[in-house]
Protein backbone atom coordinates (compact mmCIF):
# COMPACT_ATOMS: atom_id res chain seq x y z
CA UNK A 1 0.00 0.00 0.00
CA UNK A 2 1.33 3.42 -0.97
CA UNK A 3 2.38 5.52 2.02
CA UNK A 4 0.24 8.58 2.57
CA UNK A 5 2.17 11.82 2.25
CA UNK A 6 2.00 13.94 5.36
CA UNK A 7 3.70 17.16 4.24
CA UNK A 8 4.50 18.72 0.90
CA UNK A 9 7.43 21.08 1.45
CA UNK A 10 8.15 23.82 -1.10
CA UNK A 11 11.69 24.97 -1.87
CA UNK A 12 12.07 27.99 -4.16
CA UNK A 13 15.05 28.76 -6.36
CA UNK A 14 16.58 31.23 -3.91
CA UNK A 15 16.06 28.97 -0.89
CA UNK A 16 18.75 26.38 -1.54
CA UNK A 17 19.88 25.97 2.06
CA UNK A 18 20.10 22.88 4.23
CA UNK A 19 18.85 24.92 7.19
CA UNK A 20 15.77 26.28 5.39
CA UNK A 21 12.84 26.51 7.80
CA UNK A 22 10.58 24.61 5.38
CA UNK A 23 12.90 21.60 5.72
CA UNK A 24 12.97 21.50 9.52
CA UNK A 25 11.63 18.26 11.02
CA UNK A 26 11.43 16.71 7.56
CA UNK A 27 10.46 13.05 7.67
CA UNK A 28 11.86 11.31 4.56
CA UNK A 29 9.31 8.52 4.98
CA UNK A 30 6.22 10.74 4.85
CA UNK A 31 7.26 14.08 3.35
CA UNK A 32 7.95 15.22 -0.21
CA UNK A 33 9.92 18.29 -1.29
CA UNK A 34 8.50 20.20 -4.25
CA UNK A 35 10.83 22.09 -6.56
CA UNK A 36 9.89 23.49 -9.96
CA UNK A 37 11.57 25.36 -12.79
CA UNK A 38 8.89 27.59 -14.30
CA UNK A 39 8.73 30.18 -17.06
CA UNK A 40 6.93 32.64 -14.79
CA UNK A 41 10.02 33.03 -12.61
CA UNK A 42 12.37 33.26 -15.60
CA UNK A 43 10.36 35.85 -17.49
CA UNK A 44 8.42 38.13 -15.11
CA UNK A 45 11.37 40.25 -16.08
CA UNK A 46 13.67 38.95 -18.82
CA UNK A 47 16.48 37.90 -16.49
CA UNK A 48 20.06 37.73 -17.71
CA UNK A 49 20.70 34.31 -19.21
CA UNK A 50 23.46 33.61 -16.66
CA UNK A 51 21.09 34.40 -13.79
CA UNK A 52 18.68 31.77 -15.09
CA UNK A 53 21.48 29.24 -15.53
CA UNK A 54 22.69 29.93 -11.99
CA UNK A 55 19.30 29.40 -10.37
CA UNK A 56 18.22 26.37 -12.39
CA UNK A 57 21.57 24.61 -12.10
CA UNK A 58 21.77 25.34 -8.37
CA UNK A 59 18.22 24.01 -7.97
CA UNK A 60 19.08 20.76 -9.76
CA UNK A 61 22.21 20.29 -7.69
CA UNK A 62 20.29 20.99 -4.48
CA UNK A 63 17.60 18.48 -5.42
CA UNK A 64 20.32 15.89 -6.00
CA UNK A 65 21.78 16.76 -2.59
CA UNK A 66 18.39 16.11 -0.94
CA UNK A 67 17.94 12.82 -2.76
CA UNK A 68 21.36 11.66 -1.59
CA UNK A 69 20.03 12.15 1.96
CA UNK A 70 17.05 9.93 1.18
CA UNK A 71 14.58 12.80 0.70
CA UNK A 72 11.82 12.34 -1.88
CA UNK A 73 11.87 15.28 -4.29
CA UNK A 74 9.15 16.07 -6.81
CA UNK A 75 11.10 18.10 -9.35
CA UNK A 76 9.64 19.69 -12.47
CA UNK A 77 12.12 20.69 -15.14
CA UNK A 78 11.59 23.62 -17.46
CA UNK A 79 11.08 21.34 -20.47
CA UNK A 80 8.66 18.95 -18.77
CA UNK A 81 5.62 18.78 -21.10
CA UNK A 82 3.26 18.77 -18.09
CA UNK A 83 4.83 21.89 -16.56
CA UNK A 84 2.22 24.58 -15.81
CA UNK A 85 5.07 27.15 -15.68
CA UNK A 86 3.96 28.86 -12.49
CA UNK A 87 4.80 28.10 -8.85
CA UNK A 88 1.11 28.09 -8.00
CA UNK A 89 0.27 25.80 -10.90
CA UNK A 90 2.94 23.30 -9.90
CA UNK A 91 1.77 23.39 -6.30
CA UNK A 92 -1.82 22.72 -7.36
CA UNK A 93 -0.70 19.87 -9.63
CA UNK A 94 1.41 18.31 -6.86
CA UNK A 95 -1.42 18.57 -4.32
CA UNK A 96 -3.87 16.97 -6.74
CA UNK A 97 -1.54 14.07 -7.50
CA UNK A 98 0.02 13.48 -4.06
CA UNK A 99 -2.89 14.41 -1.70
CA UNK A 100 -0.70 15.67 1.15
CA UNK A 101 -2.20 16.47 4.54
CA UNK A 102 -0.57 19.91 4.61
CA UNK A 103 1.84 22.24 2.83
CA UNK A 104 4.84 23.94 4.42
CA UNK A 105 6.84 26.72 2.77
CA UNK A 106 9.37 29.31 3.79
CA UNK A 107 8.26 32.89 3.15
CA UNK A 108 9.46 34.03 -0.28
CA UNK A 109 11.82 36.97 -0.64
CA UNK A 110 9.59 38.92 -3.02
CA UNK A 111 6.29 40.65 -2.33
CA UNK A 112 4.59 39.40 -5.51
CA UNK A 113 5.13 35.74 -4.55
CA UNK A 114 3.99 36.33 -0.99
CA UNK A 115 0.71 37.72 -2.31
CA UNK A 116 0.20 34.58 -4.38
CA UNK A 117 1.15 32.16 -1.60
CA UNK A 118 -0.94 33.87 1.07
CA UNK A 119 -4.08 32.67 -0.70
CA UNK A 120 -3.04 29.04 -0.97
CA UNK A 121 -4.92 27.84 2.12
CA UNK A 122 -8.27 28.58 0.49
CA UNK A 123 -7.20 27.71 -3.04
CA UNK A 124 -5.67 24.35 -2.17
CA UNK A 125 -8.24 23.37 0.45
CA UNK A 126 -5.74 22.17 3.04
CA UNK A 127 -3.55 23.71 5.78
CA UNK A 128 -0.70 25.84 4.44
CA UNK A 129 1.99 27.05 6.82
CA UNK A 130 4.34 29.80 5.62
CA UNK A 131 7.33 30.00 7.94
CA UNK A 132 9.70 32.90 8.55
CA UNK A 133 12.95 32.80 6.62
CA UNK A 134 15.36 32.25 9.51
CA UNK A 135 18.41 32.33 7.23
CA UNK A 136 18.44 36.11 7.55
CA UNK A 137 20.07 37.54 10.65
CA UNK A 138 17.34 40.05 11.42
CA UNK A 139 13.77 38.81 11.35
CA UNK A 140 11.14 41.06 9.82
CA UNK A 141 9.36 41.50 13.15
CA UNK A 142 12.67 42.42 14.76
CA UNK A 143 13.32 44.99 12.05
CA UNK A 144 9.87 46.52 12.50
CA UNK A 145 10.53 46.75 16.22
CA UNK A 146 13.86 48.49 15.56
CA UNK A 147 12.23 50.90 13.09
CA UNK A 148 9.22 51.70 15.26
CA UNK A 149 9.24 55.31 16.42
CA UNK A 150 12.43 56.30 14.60
CA UNK A 151 12.28 59.41 12.44
CA UNK A 152 15.18 58.21 10.32
CA UNK A 153 16.07 54.60 9.52
CA UNK A 154 19.78 54.94 8.93
CA UNK A 155 21.76 51.83 8.15
CA UNK A 156 24.71 52.82 10.35
CA UNK A 157 22.68 52.60 13.56
CA UNK A 158 21.03 49.35 12.51
CA UNK A 159 24.45 47.93 11.70
CA UNK A 160 25.78 48.77 15.15
CA UNK A 161 22.87 46.92 16.74
CA UNK A 162 23.59 43.88 14.59
CA UNK A 163 27.25 43.94 15.56
CA UNK A 164 26.28 43.98 19.22
CA UNK A 165 23.67 41.25 18.80
CA UNK A 166 26.05 38.81 17.15
CA UNK A 167 29.23 39.92 18.91
CA UNK A 168 31.10 40.43 15.65
CA UNK A 169 34.17 42.68 15.75
CA UNK A 170 33.38 43.61 19.34
CA UNK A 171 35.56 44.04 22.42
CA UNK A 172 33.37 43.89 25.51
CA UNK A 173 30.68 46.53 24.83
CA UNK A 174 32.59 48.51 22.23
CA UNK A 175 33.69 48.02 18.62
CA UNK A 176 37.04 46.50 17.78
CA UNK A 177 39.47 49.29 16.98
CA UNK A 178 37.29 51.74 18.93
CA UNK A 179 35.42 52.70 15.75
CA UNK A 180 32.29 51.28 14.22
CA UNK A 181 33.05 52.30 10.66
CA UNK A 182 36.30 52.47 8.68
CA UNK A 183 34.69 53.62 5.43
CA UNK A 184 36.92 56.68 5.14
CA UNK A 185 39.91 54.38 4.77
CA UNK A 186 38.25 52.39 2.00
CA UNK A 187 38.13 54.99 -0.78
CA UNK A 188 41.63 54.86 -2.20
CA UNK A 189 42.66 55.14 -5.82
CA UNK A 190 44.36 51.95 -6.98
CA UNK A 191 47.82 52.34 -8.53
CA UNK A 192 48.12 50.90 -12.01
CA UNK A 193 50.70 48.26 -11.12
CA UNK A 194 48.53 46.29 -8.70
CA UNK A 195 47.36 42.96 -10.15
CA UNK A 196 44.50 41.36 -8.18
CA UNK A 197 44.45 37.55 -7.92
CA UNK A 198 41.99 35.87 -10.23
CA UNK A 199 38.89 34.48 -8.55
CA UNK A 200 38.24 30.74 -8.85
CA UNK A 201 36.29 29.54 -11.86
CA UNK A 202 33.82 26.71 -11.50
CA UNK A 203 33.65 24.93 -14.82
CA UNK A 204 30.17 23.68 -15.71
CA UNK A 205 29.56 20.02 -14.98
CA UNK A 206 27.15 17.87 -16.95
CA UNK A 207 24.14 19.20 -15.06
CA UNK A 208 25.09 22.82 -15.61
CA UNK A 209 25.92 22.21 -19.27
CA UNK A 210 22.44 20.80 -19.81
CA UNK A 211 20.90 23.87 -18.19
CA UNK A 212 23.07 26.17 -20.30
CA UNK A 213 21.88 24.51 -23.49
CA UNK A 214 18.24 24.73 -22.37
CA UNK A 215 18.52 28.41 -21.41
CA UNK A 216 20.39 29.35 -24.59
CA UNK A 217 17.59 27.82 -26.66
CA UNK A 218 14.60 28.94 -24.62
CA UNK A 219 15.67 32.47 -23.67
CA UNK A 220 17.73 33.56 -26.65
CA UNK A 221 16.10 37.02 -26.59
CA UNK A 222 17.16 37.75 -22.99
CA UNK A 223 19.99 40.10 -22.05
CA UNK A 224 23.43 38.47 -22.03
CA UNK A 225 24.40 34.93 -22.94
CA UNK A 226 25.41 31.71 -21.23
CA UNK A 227 28.96 31.46 -22.59
CA UNK A 228 31.65 31.61 -19.94
CA UNK A 229 29.32 30.71 -17.07
CA UNK A 230 31.49 29.82 -14.06
CA UNK A 231 29.51 30.77 -10.94
CA UNK A 232 29.23 28.48 -7.90
CA UNK A 233 26.13 26.29 -8.10
CA UNK A 234 26.61 24.14 -4.98
CA UNK A 235 27.26 24.87 -1.32
CA UNK A 236 30.68 23.25 -1.66
CA UNK A 237 31.65 25.50 -4.56
CA UNK A 238 30.33 28.56 -2.73
CA UNK A 239 32.43 27.67 0.31
CA UNK A 240 35.51 27.40 -1.91
CA UNK A 241 34.76 30.83 -3.40
CA UNK A 242 34.49 32.30 0.10
CA UNK A 243 37.71 30.62 1.25
CA UNK A 244 39.57 31.97 -1.77
CA UNK A 245 38.32 35.50 -1.12
CA UNK A 246 39.29 35.34 2.56
CA UNK A 247 42.76 34.00 1.79
CA UNK A 248 43.62 35.91 -1.38
CA UNK A 249 41.61 39.12 -1.71
CA UNK A 250 40.07 40.22 1.59
CA UNK A 251 43.29 41.84 2.84
CA UNK A 252 43.21 44.34 -0.03
CA UNK A 253 39.43 44.59 -0.36
CA UNK A 254 39.08 47.52 2.02
CA UNK A 255 41.57 49.90 0.40
CA UNK A 256 40.30 49.43 -3.13
CA UNK A 257 36.65 48.44 -2.74
CA UNK A 258 35.36 51.65 -4.34
CA UNK A 259 37.79 51.73 -7.26
CA UNK A 260 36.81 50.90 -10.84
CA UNK A 261 39.23 49.73 -13.52
CA UNK A 262 38.83 49.05 -17.22
CA UNK A 263 38.78 45.36 -18.07
CA UNK A 264 38.78 44.20 -14.44
CA UNK A 265 35.28 44.30 -12.94
CA UNK A 266 36.19 42.01 -10.02
CA UNK A 267 39.37 43.55 -8.57
CA UNK A 268 39.37 42.47 -4.88
CA UNK A 269 35.63 41.91 -4.50
CA UNK A 270 34.27 38.69 -3.04
CA UNK A 271 31.90 37.49 -5.81
CA UNK A 272 29.78 35.67 -3.23
CA UNK A 273 26.55 37.70 -3.47
CA UNK A 274 25.03 35.21 -5.91
CA UNK A 275 25.71 32.40 -3.44
CA UNK A 276 24.37 34.35 -0.47
CA UNK A 277 21.20 35.40 -2.25
CA UNK A 278 20.20 31.97 -3.54
CA UNK A 279 21.03 30.26 -0.25
CA UNK A 280 24.32 28.49 -0.89
CA UNK A 281 26.13 30.47 1.82
CA UNK A 282 25.08 31.30 5.37
CA UNK A 283 25.58 35.04 6.05
CA UNK A 284 26.56 34.58 9.70
CA UNK A 285 29.22 32.02 8.80
CA UNK A 286 30.50 34.43 6.14
CA UNK A 287 30.85 37.19 8.72
CA UNK A 288 32.51 34.85 11.23
CA UNK A 289 35.02 33.76 8.58
CA UNK A 290 35.92 37.38 7.82
CA UNK A 291 36.25 38.21 11.52
CA UNK A 292 38.54 35.20 11.99
CA UNK A 293 40.75 36.52 9.20
CA UNK A 294 41.23 39.70 11.22
CA UNK A 295 41.83 37.85 14.50
CA UNK A 296 44.38 35.61 12.77
CA UNK A 297 46.22 38.53 11.21
CA UNK A 298 45.26 37.56 7.66
CA UNK A 299 43.41 40.82 6.85
CA UNK A 300 43.40 44.34 8.35
CA UNK A 301 40.49 45.75 10.29
CA UNK A 302 39.41 48.30 7.67
CA UNK A 303 38.99 45.52 5.07
CA UNK A 304 37.16 43.13 7.39
CA UNK A 305 34.89 45.79 8.86
CA UNK A 306 34.00 47.08 5.38
CA UNK A 307 33.11 43.60 4.22
CA UNK A 308 31.14 42.71 7.35
CA UNK A 309 29.20 45.97 7.03
CA UNK A 310 27.97 44.91 3.59
CA UNK A 311 26.77 41.49 4.77
CA UNK A 312 25.67 42.00 8.37
CA UNK A 313 24.59 45.61 7.94
CA UNK A 314 23.57 46.58 4.44
CA UNK A 315 22.11 43.27 3.22
CA UNK A 316 19.91 42.82 6.28
CA UNK A 317 18.94 46.50 6.32
CA UNK A 318 17.69 46.66 2.73
CA UNK A 319 15.61 43.52 3.25
CA UNK A 320 14.04 45.04 6.33
CA UNK A 321 13.23 48.29 4.51
CA UNK A 322 11.75 46.44 1.56
CA UNK A 323 9.26 44.48 3.66
CA UNK A 324 8.55 47.43 5.93
CA UNK A 325 7.44 49.67 3.07
CA UNK A 326 6.06 47.33 0.39
CA UNK A 327 3.96 47.54 -1.70
CA UNK A 328 3.99 51.33 -1.59
CA UNK A 329 7.78 51.39 -1.98
CA UNK A 330 7.50 50.07 -5.54
CA UNK A 331 5.45 53.12 -6.54
CA UNK A 332 7.66 55.82 -5.02
CA UNK A 333 9.02 58.50 -7.34
CA UNK A 334 9.82 61.43 -5.06
CA UNK A 335 11.78 63.35 -7.71
CA UNK A 336 9.15 62.95 -10.42
CA UNK A 337 11.55 61.24 -12.85
CA UNK A 338 9.90 60.07 -16.08
CA UNK A 339 12.55 59.78 -18.83
CA UNK A 340 12.74 56.46 -20.64
CA UNK A 341 15.73 54.16 -20.43
CA UNK A 342 18.35 54.94 -23.10
CA UNK A 343 19.25 52.17 -25.52
CA UNK A 344 22.90 52.19 -24.46
CA UNK A 345 21.87 50.66 -21.14
CA UNK A 346 21.40 47.49 -23.21
CA UNK A 347 23.94 47.89 -25.99
CA UNK A 348 26.83 49.66 -24.25
CA UNK A 349 27.11 51.83 -27.39
CA UNK A 350 27.98 55.21 -25.93
CA UNK A 351 30.88 57.63 -26.02
CA UNK A 352 30.82 57.73 -22.22
CA UNK A 353 33.61 55.29 -21.46
CA UNK A 354 32.49 54.66 -17.87
CA UNK A 355 28.96 53.62 -18.82
CA UNK A 356 30.13 51.67 -21.85
CA UNK A 357 32.55 49.66 -19.71
CA UNK A 358 30.04 48.92 -16.97
CA UNK A 359 27.24 47.94 -19.35
CA UNK A 360 29.50 45.65 -21.39
CA UNK A 361 30.94 44.03 -18.27
CA UNK A 362 27.41 43.57 -16.95
CA UNK A 363 26.24 42.02 -20.21
CA UNK A 364 29.21 39.62 -20.26
CA UNK A 365 29.29 38.69 -16.57
CA UNK A 366 25.86 39.49 -15.07
CA UNK A 367 27.96 41.34 -12.50
CA UNK A 368 29.30 44.77 -11.62
CA UNK A 369 30.52 45.86 -8.19
CA UNK A 370 28.64 48.24 -5.93
CA UNK A 371 30.31 51.50 -7.00
CA UNK A 372 29.86 50.69 -10.68
CA UNK A 373 26.18 50.13 -9.97
CA UNK A 374 25.70 53.15 -7.70
CA UNK A 375 28.04 55.84 -8.96
CA UNK A 376 28.10 55.11 -12.69
CA UNK A 377 24.77 53.56 -13.73
CA UNK A 378 22.73 54.76 -10.76
CA UNK A 379 24.30 58.21 -10.74
CA UNK A 380 23.62 58.70 -14.45
CA UNK A 381 20.02 57.52 -14.03
CA UNK A 382 19.55 59.97 -11.15
CA UNK A 383 21.05 62.95 -13.00
CA UNK A 384 19.21 62.22 -16.23
CA UNK A 385 15.86 61.77 -14.47
CA UNK A 386 15.26 58.21 -15.68
CA UNK A 387 11.95 56.62 -14.69
CA UNK A 388 12.47 54.59 -11.47
CA UNK A 389 10.26 51.78 -12.81
CA UNK A 390 12.49 51.37 -15.86
CA UNK A 391 15.73 51.56 -13.89
CA UNK A 392 14.33 49.20 -11.27
CA UNK A 393 13.49 46.63 -13.92
CA UNK A 394 16.88 47.02 -15.63
CA UNK A 395 18.79 46.28 -12.42
CA UNK A 396 16.56 43.28 -11.71
CA UNK A 397 17.16 41.92 -15.20
CA UNK A 398 20.89 42.31 -15.61
CA UNK A 399 22.52 41.11 -12.37
CA UNK A 400 22.78 37.48 -11.32
CA UNK A 401 22.51 38.41 -7.62
CA UNK A 402 19.41 40.59 -8.08
CA UNK A 403 16.20 39.70 -6.27
CA UNK A 404 13.59 42.36 -5.71
CA UNK A 405 14.04 42.55 -1.93
CA UNK A 406 17.70 43.57 -2.31
CA UNK A 407 17.59 45.31 -5.69
CA UNK A 408 14.64 47.65 -5.22
CA UNK A 409 15.78 49.52 -2.08
CA UNK A 410 19.26 49.86 -3.53
CA UNK A 411 17.87 51.33 -6.75
CA UNK A 412 14.88 53.38 -5.64
CA UNK A 413 16.35 54.38 -2.31
CA UNK A 414 20.12 54.58 -2.62
CA UNK A 415 20.68 55.28 -6.31
CA UNK A 416 17.61 57.29 -7.37
CA UNK A 417 16.40 58.87 -4.11
CA UNK A 418 12.94 57.97 -5.38
CA UNK A 419 11.86 57.05 -1.85
CA UNK A 420 12.38 60.66 -0.76
CA UNK A 421 15.03 59.86 1.82
CA UNK A 422 13.71 56.78 3.61
CA UNK A 423 17.01 55.04 2.97
CA UNK A 424 19.64 57.64 2.08
CA UNK A 425 20.29 60.94 3.82
CA UNK A 426 20.95 62.63 0.45
CA UNK A 427 20.81 61.95 -3.29
CA UNK A 428 24.06 60.28 -4.38
CA UNK A 429 24.58 62.74 -7.22
CA UNK A 430 28.10 63.36 -8.52
CA UNK A 431 29.80 65.01 -11.46
CA UNK A 432 32.47 63.42 -13.61
CA UNK A 433 35.12 64.37 -11.04
CA UNK A 434 34.04 61.50 -8.76
CA UNK A 435 34.31 58.94 -11.55
CA UNK A 436 37.70 60.33 -12.53
CA UNK A 437 38.93 60.08 -8.93
CA UNK A 438 37.70 56.54 -8.43
CA UNK A 439 38.47 54.93 -11.80
CA UNK A 440 40.70 54.90 -14.86
CA UNK A 441 37.71 55.33 -17.17
CA UNK A 442 38.14 59.02 -17.93
CA UNK A 443 41.64 58.69 -19.42
CA UNK A 444 40.32 56.79 -22.45
CA UNK A 445 37.03 58.64 -22.80
CA UNK A 446 35.86 60.60 -25.84
CA UNK A 447 34.75 63.32 -23.42
CA UNK A 448 36.90 65.51 -21.19
CA UNK A 449 36.08 65.30 -17.51
CA UNK A 450 37.57 68.77 -17.02
CA UNK A 451 35.07 70.43 -19.35
CA UNK A 452 31.44 71.17 -18.54
CA UNK A 453 30.24 72.78 -21.77
CA UNK A 454 31.13 72.29 -25.40
CA UNK A 455 31.35 69.30 -27.73
CA UNK A 456 33.93 67.44 -25.62
CA UNK A 457 32.42 68.14 -22.20
CA UNK A 458 31.80 65.18 -19.89
CA UNK A 459 28.00 64.77 -19.80
CA UNK A 460 28.05 64.07 -16.07
CA UNK A 461 29.20 67.64 -15.35
CA UNK A 462 26.34 69.56 -16.95
CA UNK A 463 23.84 66.89 -15.92
CA UNK A 464 24.95 67.29 -12.31
CA UNK A 465 24.26 71.02 -12.28
CA UNK A 466 21.02 70.54 -14.19
CA UNK A 467 19.95 68.08 -11.50
CA UNK A 468 20.83 70.59 -8.78
CA UNK A 469 18.85 73.29 -10.61
CA UNK A 470 15.78 71.10 -11.11
CA UNK A 471 15.65 70.13 -7.45
CA UNK A 472 17.11 73.24 -5.85
CA UNK A 473 14.31 73.70 -3.31
CA UNK A 474 14.59 70.15 -2.00
CA UNK A 475 18.40 70.18 -2.00
CA UNK A 476 18.64 73.52 -0.19
CA UNK A 477 16.69 71.99 2.68
CA UNK A 478 19.02 68.96 2.82
CA UNK A 479 22.04 69.61 5.07
CA UNK A 480 24.24 67.30 2.98
CA UNK A 481 23.28 68.93 -0.35
CA UNK A 482 22.78 72.55 0.66
CA UNK A 483 26.30 73.55 -0.36
CA UNK A 484 25.96 72.66 -4.07
CA UNK A 485 22.48 74.20 -4.05
CA UNK A 486 23.92 77.47 -2.69
CA UNK A 487 26.79 77.29 -5.18
CA UNK A 488 24.27 77.00 -8.00
CA UNK A 489 22.26 79.94 -6.67
CA UNK A 490 25.37 82.13 -6.62
CA UNK A 491 26.56 81.05 -10.06
CA UNK A 492 26.64 83.59 -12.87
CA UNK A 493 23.32 83.41 -14.81
CA UNK A 494 25.14 83.08 -18.13
CA UNK A 495 27.05 80.07 -16.83
CA UNK A 496 23.86 78.58 -15.44
CA UNK A 497 22.19 78.94 -18.84
CA UNK A 498 25.14 77.39 -20.64
CA UNK A 499 25.19 74.39 -18.28
CA UNK A 500 21.47 73.79 -18.57
CA UNK A 501 21.55 74.14 -22.35
CA UNK A 502 24.40 71.66 -22.44
CA UNK A 503 22.38 69.18 -20.36
CA UNK A 504 19.22 69.64 -22.42
CA UNK A 505 21.13 69.21 -25.67
CA UNK A 506 22.67 65.96 -24.43
CA UNK A 507 19.39 64.56 -23.13
CA UNK A 508 17.52 65.48 -26.32
CA UNK A 509 20.16 63.70 -28.41
CA UNK A 510 19.97 60.68 -26.10
CA UNK A 511 16.18 60.61 -26.36
CA UNK A 512 16.44 60.66 -30.16
CA UNK A 513 18.59 57.54 -29.99
CA UNK A 514 21.79 59.21 -31.13
CA UNK A 515 25.10 57.82 -29.94
CA UNK A 516 26.12 60.14 -27.13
Amino acid sequence: MKKKIRTLRLVLGDQLSDDLSALEDLDPRRDVVLMAEVDDECTYVKHHAKKIVLVLSAMRHFAARLRERGVRVRYTTLDDPDNTHSIEGEMERAVAELSPERVIATAPGEWRLMQIMSGWHDRLGLPVEILDDARFLCGLREFRHWADGRKQLRMEFFYREMRKRYGILMEDDGPTGERWNFDRENRKRMPGGIVPPQPPQFLPDETTQAVMALVAERFADHFGGVDGFDLPVTAEQAALALDHFIAERLADFGDWQDFMRTGDPVLFHALISTSLNCGLLNPLLVCRAAEKAYRDGVAPLNAVEGFVRQVLGWREYVRGLYWLHMPDYARRNALGATRGLPWFFWSGETRMNCIGNVVRDTRDNAYAHHIQRLMVIGNFALLAGLDPDAVDEWFLIVYADAYQWVEMPNVRGMALFADGGIMASKPYAASGAYIDRMSDYCGECRYSVRESTGSRACPFNALYWDFVARHADRLTANPRMSMPARTWARMDPAKQKALRNQAVGFLDAMDRGEIV
